[in-house]
């Protein structure tokens, strides 16, 4: 009894340890404990290691990540000079699923001190943010993830301005995620790793690995992401993991029987954010009902494989991502797909769950799954894994405009997303564009993450627009190409008008009344053949004939005072660069 005592106490003396290693994995650090170690490290390891702020959260706490190289390339601009690759590992994006931060420090530390991969922050920088989502870290609680073992308290999923981040990188809503952006494109990480826990069911499977570009992305990248992640799949097997590669979330919740899919996630997530930008994006979720330690070791394991993979295999990796860099600024990338989806196609797969039945509730008068753990069980399940493009469009030649009255908040997304753009420094009275006026409008009935969301239904045509001085242009020969797509394409799922931001321009503003409308219709009806053949044939349809506000409305349009702006987008596609432009400028 006394070894196990003495080795407790050596390491709650020991530099460097964590809250969860010090409570044999049963409890996890408030930040103030990353704060103490963002300052340790460096003291630890000078030279080798530098603790960055780059940003603070609406709560005033300073949003930290740990730099380590073994030669001290420690800033974006080191790194860059000697073309190193970088991989960036991330927790707490929800902070109830903390495994990511105590795995990080304990790997990082170990690396270090040369205890584990020998040699590879020669050949890799190693970016490290302990927490993403620190304001909701710090609504800290025991009842914050029901479903997860351990650790006895932790943070919660959302901001304090109730933002779930791991919905917003393409939006940028939140100051954290305006942050973590910038960050991320000044470091331009090879890899990025996003951390989290799973919800849902109860199964043996301990960790899933959900990679872009696979599915989606430049053909080179499919297969260099197919080789990564299947390296780290094979490194976990041997460790006596037990990996999946989809996001083991069932077709019905409750029935397993109903399998899985694969797909592409929209860009608002992590790893298709960071796939988009043509690097490498993997989204790692350990399983909830795995306990703490169990979990932690599983995520460190992860993360110890895509360092020693990158050391290993970088230059092919970053080949690959610079040929599609370059594709891009050189204006190849013509088409883009915004939306994936599965075909009915599926194979089976032997998936390594728990006796299961299903019960009616008398409580909530509906079906109940129970799982029962100690009775492990092979499922044979479907697996949909064909993928195939949704929405796929084709961009205009030149770029996209963004009026003035709109540049000033969207310019600094434009910045943290990393994009060139130009500023008009005189107006265009009468340019030449593409305009998106929309036959259809359907507003959501509920706001999700704040926002209305917006569907628009309409098609790009030909007009003559006056563009503003002050206006913002957006060109498409760039590298961030796809995110640019993803931004102003008004079909996407994650564009600015299907996120609402432009809800304004769909929501009629000026009126006329009947009584001087009603002579209006009748004078235009006498004098204008074409007007009365129209209102003739829509008299014809005898929902139309009975409803006054749809007969109203189709004098509306025709008069003088309508307003030719309801429903028309305001921004607008181009075929080269309008006239007046200040410099090219980025971030």
């Amino acid at each position: 009894m006394l070894l196990p005592a003495f080795l407790a106490v050596l390491l709650t003396q020991a530099p460097l340890t964590t809250t969860a290693e010090r409570s044999g994995w049963t409890r996890t650090g408030r930040y103030a404990e990353v704060e103490t170690l963002c300052r340790d490290f460096p003291k630890a390891f000078p030279g080798k290691v530098r603790c960055e702020t780059f940003g603070t959260t609406p709560e005033g706490r300073p949003m930290l990540a740990l730099v380590a190289s073994a030669d001290g390339t420690l800033t974006p601009a080191a790194n860059a000079k000697k073309n190193r690759p970088v991989v960036l590992f991330q927790g707490g994006i929800h902070s109830g699923e903390i495994d990511g931060k105590d795995a990080g420090f304990w790997l990082l530390r170990d690396v270090l001190a040369g205890k584990a991969l020998p040699g590879v922050l020669g050949q890799v920088t190693a970016v490290f943010v302990p927490v993403f989502n620190i304001d909701g870290h710090e609504r800290f609680g025991p009842n914050n993830r029901p479903n997860q073992v351990g650790p006895e308290e932790m943070g919660w999923r959302v901001t304090a301005q109730n933002l779930n981040l791991n919905r917003d990188y393409v939006k940028a809503d939140a100051p954290e995620t305006v942050a973590l952006l910038t960050f991320l494109h000044a470091w331009n990480p090879l890899f990025y790793l996003d951390l989290h826990v799973t919800d849902g069911a109860k199964f043996e499977h301990d960790v899933s690995l959900t990679m872009e570009p696979l599915y989606g992305g430049p053909e080179p990248m499919r297969a260099l992401g197919l080789k990564l992640r299947d390296a780290l799949v094979t490194g976990l097997e041997a460790q006596g993991h037990l990996p999946v590669t989809f996001y083991p979330s069932f077709i019905q919740d409750d029935d397993p029987a109903t399998g899985f899919t694969a797909g592409i996630a929209p860009p608002r997530f992590s790893q298709t954010y960071w796939a988009v930008n043509h690097r490498f994006g993997m989204l790692v979720e350990t399983h909830s009902w795995k306990p703490y330690a169990h979990r932690v070791k599983t995520t460190r394991n992860v993360l110890e494989g895509a360092l020693q993979y990158v050391a290993a295999n970088g230059a092919a990796l970053q080949a690959a991502a610079k040929a599609a860099d370059a594709a891009a600024e050189a204006g190849q990338v013509r088409q883009v797909t915004l939306a994936w989806d599965h075909t009915q196609k599926s194979r089976t797969i032997e998936f390594r769950g728990y006796a299961y039945t299903h019960e009616t509730s008398p409580v909530f008068n509906q079906r109940v799954v129970k799982y029962d753990d100690t009775k492990p069980q092979v499922w044979k399940v479907p697996f949909y894994d064909e993928v195939v493009p949704k929405l796929t469009v084709t961009l205009p030649t030149g770029g996209y405009l963004v009026p003035a009255a709109h540049a000033a908040w969207v310019e600094p997304k434009l910045r943290a997303h990393g994009l060139r753009f130009q500023r008009l420094d005189k107006t265009v009275p009468a340019a030449e564009v593409e305009a998106f006026r929309a036959t259809e409008v359907k507003f959501q009935p509920q706001s999700y993450e704040g926002r209305q969301g917006l569907a628009a239904q309409g098609a790009w045509k030909r007009e003559k627009q006056a563009l503003p001085a002050g206006s913002l242009y957006v060109p498409v020969a760039q590298p961030g190409v796809e995110v640019v797509a993803h931004l102003l394409e008004p079909a996407g799922p994650d564009s600015l008008i299907t996120w609402g931001f432009f809800n304004n321009h769909f929501e009629r503003k000026e009126y006329i009344e009947e009584y001087v409308l009603e002579p209006f219709a009748r004078e235009l009806l006498a004098k204008d053949p074409a007007v009365k053949a129209a209102w003739e044939e829509r008299l014809k349809d005898a929902a139309f004939a009975q409803d006054a506000r749809a007969r109203l409305k189709f004098f509306q349009e025709r008069h003088p005072s309508y307003d030719t702006r309801l429903n028309l987008y305001p921004v607008f596609r181009l075929d080269a660069p309008p006239a007046g432009l200040r410099p090219l400028k980025s971030r």
